[in-house]
Parts: C-alpha cells; structure tokens; sequence
C-alpha cells in the first residue's frame, strides 16, 4: 500500500483517558528499567519515555484507521517534548496527527506528532514518531 500526502495534516480521534498511577508508573519502570527501587515504591519517578503508553495507542488507532498492518512498520524515531512533567493523578489522552508522509523505494516514511492533554486540556507534551511502513499490501 503506497500511502499519499492526502494524510498530511489529518487528525485522528483522541484515545480513552489514561490515568497515571503509581502502580502503572511502577510497571512501566519494570519493565524498561528492571526493578524499581525500594526508594521509589511510594512515590516513583516517572521515566520520561512513559507517555509512550498513549502514543502508542494513538498510533494504533491510527494504524486501523489508515488499514495499516503493525506488522508492517519499523519504528524508526520516537522524541518527547515537554510543556511540563507527567505527574501521578494526571488524565491524559493523546491526538495524533500525520505530520509528514513520503515514498523512498518500496516504504512509506511517515511523520506523527501526537499531542497529548490532561484533564483541563491543557498541553503536557508532544510525542512525535517517524514510521516506516515496508511494502506490501496494508
């Protein structure tokens, strides 16, 4: 499936709340760090590579909307830019939106940029994402 500009600019529907815990900050920090400190099982420091929880589920939905097989993909960059850290208690969801898609051979290198909210809708972060999507029928 060879993908066209026309997905440049659009926007994909927001994903389900995603409250940060403590315990899931504790998993998440288990399963990319190994085992969290006895310091930090009250109150654990949240990685600054977490939000990759919603973003990936943002690409996802994106993903399904476009009929695209994960399969199919190799992640090919990933970068966070913060307006302020996560905190525990936050409610956040991410937009994603196609920033960039181009052809190089057989792929499609696409672009994300997925801006993820708390509660109040306010600017936590943006992660941005480079896909690349080898070809093949989606």
């Amino acid at each position: 499936m060879a993908l066209t500009d026309d997905l440049v600019g659009r926007t994909y529907a927001p994903t389900a709340p995603y409250e940060v815990t403590a315990v899931k900050v504790r998993e998440f920090t288990a399963a990319t760090q190994g085992e969290v400190p006895d310091a930090d099982r009250d109150a654990p420091a949240i990685a600054p590579t977490f939000p990759i929880v919603l973003a990936f589920d943002a690409m996802n939905a994106f993903l399904a909307a476009e009929g695209i097989d994960l399969a199919r993909i190799v992640h090919g960059d990933q970068g966070f830019r913060y307006d302020r850290p996560v905190r525990i208690g936050d409610r956040l969801v991410a937009t994603l939106e196609v920033a960039s898609a181009r052809r190089v051979r057989d792929m499609d290198i696409i672009g994300t940029s997925s801006v993820i909210t708390d509660a109040d809708g306010e600017r936590v972060l943006v992660a941005t994402a480079t896909l690349i999507h080898r070809g093949g029928d989606a």
